[in-house]
């Protein structure tokens, strides 16, 4: 059992969870959960989100969840939290932050909580999936849920 599903169990939020064999030779984690999602239980790709970490312009991490088929926008996501500007944390900061390792980010039960800001277009949907703390599991719990259990604040944070 991974940290997320302990604070979901323990928030005592409806989820449900879906395992499946990583690919280690897969070129994206979140397309391939997509994918696994799409072909097992018919989930449209646009309901899986990836949790991506960020370092700002002054060195806090802050957890940015979009679609797994965008890319982020890192001038909208410093925006939305009031900085300048946002690069990709490197893999030794996500781990040593969040407990996590790549690809199995999950935004819910890191080991330090960071800011989250999540994308607005979750919220046109009933579930959403994410990582629910390794690879080739996920877990599906609402958008709203999502938001509560990580105090996330919504934004557009998608590249168009």
């Amino acid at each position: 059992m991974t940290p997320a599903i302990k604070i979901a169990e323990k928030a005592r939020v409806y989820f449900n969870l879906f395992e499946y064999e990583h690919d280690s030779n897969a070129h994206s984690f979140g397309l391939e959960a997509a994918e696994f999602l799409a072909s097992q239980y018919n989930v449209i790709p646009e309901q899986v989100f990836k949790t991506l970490v960020v370092e700002t312009s002054g060195k806090e991490l802050v957890v940015a969840i979009i679609c797994v088929k965008e890319k982020l926008s890192m001038k909208n996501l410093a925006k939305a939290i009031g900085v300048k500007k946002a690069k990709m944390a490197t893999e030794e900061n996500v781990l040593r932050s969040t407990g996590y390792v790549l690809g199995g980010v999950s935004p819910l039960g890191q080991k330090n909580r960071l800011k989250t800001v999540i994308d607005e277009t979750a919220k046109q949907f009933d579930v959403v999936y994410v990582s629910a703390g390794k690879r080739g599991l996920e877990i599906a719990l609402s958008p709203k849920d999502l938001i509560e259990l990580t105090n996330a604040r919504e934004a557009n944070i998608i590249a168009v």
